[in-house]
């Protein structure tokens, strides 16, 4: 047994001054980030890994850093995006839709870059479009009001002349136009209120309509049909919204809104309790009362002549359907100013084309019918 270690040649602790000088040598070849530095020798026998890449990688400076240096942040116009930019000599590159195979990508369903947030229309210059034409009205310093025009006013007058009709023939022949009249109100008012669809509510306030009517042809025209079927659908209203699981406001909300509803077609039902005769002279008050209103006059003066208007076709048609001409003027001038509250009321916010053709068309006849019953029976 050798008293040399296993695996090494011999150990020389004091090597000769050529065999030293020719191993430092080749160590400042092997290591060149170290040349120069003495009593890094290593023990003989030892191989040299990199002795095959001393000519081939050459290391100039320091090899790392041995301190952590803080990050250099880059201006903001290295990495900012900017467009390429083509010369002038190379034609353009063909876009998607010219190239050969092309089939156009379907659109996303959210928003591009958003994370599938709402999609926003591009810039115009005549502001945001999402702004009503209410809101724009009042931040301008504009009235909200539109009213009908012309054409819901003739269909008005159109619906008030088939009510005078039917109460001439009698009262059957009233109750045509007249559930006709009850379930454009209905869905003219939810519409108002910018409640569409709603069906359910819709629905409500007619089926409390055709009952009170049901009401007052077995109880002979009795008003207290009337009182009684609105009565149940208040409570049945407030029975069913809240048993509702919306929010609280949307659910005060659709309580007023159906009350309302309801309690206007039910309303109207009062032509039915009213006296024949009255109701001739009211409806057609009311018709001539409307399209006055729709004339191109000054707002003060149509609100003038348009009672006015109505005063004078109740005293003419007052004395050819039964009443005087003193009564038929009084029952005239009544519808004439209820009815023009109902067009008020249905011109309000910058209503839609669909509000004008039902709210507008039904809310001037059914505000009516209340003075018509009331005033008609003094009449009598």
């Amino acid at each position: 047994m050798t008293n040399q270690p296993y695996g090494y040649g011999a150990y020389e602790p004091y090597p000769q001054q050529g065999q030293g000088q020719g191993q430092q040598q080749g160590q400042q070849q092997a290591w060149p980030g170290q040349a120069g530095s003495a009593g890094q020798v290593g023990p003989p026998g030892y191989g040299d890994p990199y002795a095959d890449q001393q000519y081939t990688q050459q290391w100039q400076g320091q090899t790392w850093e041995t301190q952590m240096q803080p990050p250099v942040a880059a201006p903001a116009e290295e990495t900012s995006y900017l467009p390429p930019v083509q010369s002038p000599a190379q034609p353009p590159a063909p876009s998607p839709a010219q190239a050969p195979g092309y089939a156009e990508p379907a659109a996303p369903s959210g928003g591009a870059g958003n994370g599938g947030g709402p999609e926003y229309g591009p810039a115009t210059l005549a502001g945001n479009t999402r702004v009503t034409d209410a809101q724009r009205a009042r931040a301008e310093g504009r009235s909200p009001i539109i009213e009908p025009g012309m054409q819901p006013a003739a269909l008005t007058a159109l619906l008030g002349l088939l009510l005078a009709g039917g109460a001439a023939l009698g009262t059957y022949g009233l109750l045509v136009p007249l559930v006709l009249l009850q379930a454009v109100t209905a869905a003219g008012w939810f519409r108002l209120n910018g409640m569409w669809p709603a069906r359910q509510g819709i629905a409500l306030g007619f089926l409390g309509a055709v009952v009170a009517d049901a009401a007052l042809l077995v109880s002979d025209g009795s008003p207290g049909a009337i009182l009684g079927a609105l009565g149940v659908w208040v409570l049945l209203s407030l029975v069913l919204q809240l048993r509702s699981h919306a929010d609280p406001d949307e659910r005060m909300y659709g309580l007023m809104a159906t009350v309302a509803a309801a309690a206007l077609a039910i309303a109207a039902g009062g032509y039915l309790a009213a006296d024949a005769d009255a109701v001739t002279v009211g409806a057609v008050a009311v018709a001539v009362a409307v399209v006055v209103r729709a004339l191109p006059l000054p707002t003060a003066l149509s609100v003038v002549v348009a009672p006015a208007a109505a005063a004078g076709a109740g005293f003419a048609v007052g004395g050819v359907a039964g009443l005087d001409a003193a009564s038929g003027a009084l029952v005239g001038a009544g519808a004439a100013v209820c009815a023009l509250i109902g067009h008020r009321v249905a011109s309000y916010d910058y209503p839609s084309r669909f509000v004008h053709f039902t709210a507008g068309v039904a809310l001037p006849l059914a505000a009516a019918a209340p003075a018509v019953y009331v005033l008609g029976r003094m009449a009598v």
